[in-house]
């Protein structure tokens, strides 16, 4: 992406965000982070037409809107890629049952196509134009992710299918042990690269034990160094599932464009988070794009100014800003990025105490 332009979305009354190859926004709580984060779950809803059903599953309208509806009754977003080639915007106005379209248009070279037609869904599927298919061919490549549950019951205890649940990890990596098995069967350099990234934070690790029963299903277990014993993904600390779920996203042999995730540091050592960092940056050089919502000083110590946003609520609007090198050009002989958050030298994104 180029930009993202969102209005009436939630914390977000007006905002133009810029977007760079690396994305970390880094402020308070309840500043806008993860409003921002949650509005790729609400436009991959939207353009697979299932907008209304979403809306009402997350509370309703008021929940949605900028304040709710008393003083917001529409939103708008638009999205541009491509470096200004091509884009996709709508205009959604809430009424009595539900929201309707009043605009949705599709974009290629600063022309504009609206495709509307007053319907509460969109109709970017629906288009016949080869535009059209190109958006959505785009819009599929954001793949957004949460590994924040890692408990008995959490989806990384689940069983997967081999065949069928092997072509993109699924958000919250409840198919993790087949996407795993894909990779071990087809790509063993990848494979290898990944049990190597794993054994530098959890020594103790040996490799997978990835054993489909008679119906191809599988589910994520491991050996260790030190016995003959199979483990399971329940044996493993919170962070360290995490961090696995992260190399596999990270280090998978074909990246989607653009991997957006909340708050990945939960649970890490200094040194794992250290390794995120060297994953992050090495899919962003391969032209994967990364959207990250963090909380952790210690992730943004390892990148420069211009990979950085900063977010502050301000009288309940998110405010999005982006760090300048040069204006901080005087203390980065000797200070990091996280020692001038933490000193207040950068003043936005700060706690609100």
């Amino acid at each position: 992406m180029d930009y993202i332009e969102i209005s009436g979305y939630k914390s977000i009354k007006n905002e133009r965000i810029d977007l760079n190859p690396i994305n970390l926004l880094i402020g308070a709580n309840g500043s806008g982070k993860s409003n921002f984060i949650s509005f790729f779950t609400f436009l991959n809803r939207l353009y697979n037409k299932k907008l209304n059903d979403y809306i009402e599953i997350s509370g309703g309208a008021n929940k949605i809107l900028h304040k709710g509806k008393k003083n917001t009754d529409r939103i708008f977003f638009k999205v541009e890629f491509d470096n200004g080639q091509n884009g996709y915007s709508a205009t959604l106005v809430s009424g009595v049952d539900g929201f309707v379209f009043t605009e949705e248009n599709l974009y290629y070279k600063g022309n504009g196509w609206d495709i509307s037609s007053s319907s509460k869904e969109a109709l970017i599927k629906d288009a016949a134009v080869y535009r059209a298919k190109y958006v959505i061919s785009y819009l599929n490549g954001f793949r957004k992710y949460h590994f924040h549950d890692t408990g008995d019951k959490s989806a990384f205890t689940e069983l997967s299918n081999i065949q069928n649940d092997i072509y993109y990890l699924y958000s919250n990596g409840s198919n993790l042990a087949a996407f795993l098995y894909n990779i071990q069967e087809t790509d063993k350099i990848v494979y290898n690269k990944i049990i190597k990234t794993i054994k530098s934070i959890a020594p103790y690790f040996s490799d997978f034990f990835l054993l489909p029963n008679s119906e191809n299903n599988v589910r994520l277990q491991w050996t260790d160094r030190y016995s003959e014993t199979v483990y399971g993904v329940t044996d493993l600390s919170d962070g360290t599932i995490r961090f696995i779920a992260l190399t596999v996203l990270f280090m998978q042999p074909s990246l989607p464009d653009t991997i957006i995730i909340d708050e990945p540091e939960l649970g890490l050592h200094p040194t794992a988070i250290a390794k995120l960092a060297g994953m992050i940056k090495s899919v962003s050089k391969k032209g994967c794009q990364v959207i990250i919502a963090t909380q952790s000083t210690d992730l943004i110590s390892h990148f420069q100014p211009e990979d950085i946003i900063t977010v502050d609520q301000i009288e309940g609007e998110s405010k999005f800003n982006r760090l300048n090198r040069e204006k901080l050009s005087l203390w980065l002989d000797d200070y990091t990025i996280d020692d001038l958050w933490k000193r207040n030298i950068i003043s936005t994104g700060q706690p609100n105490y």
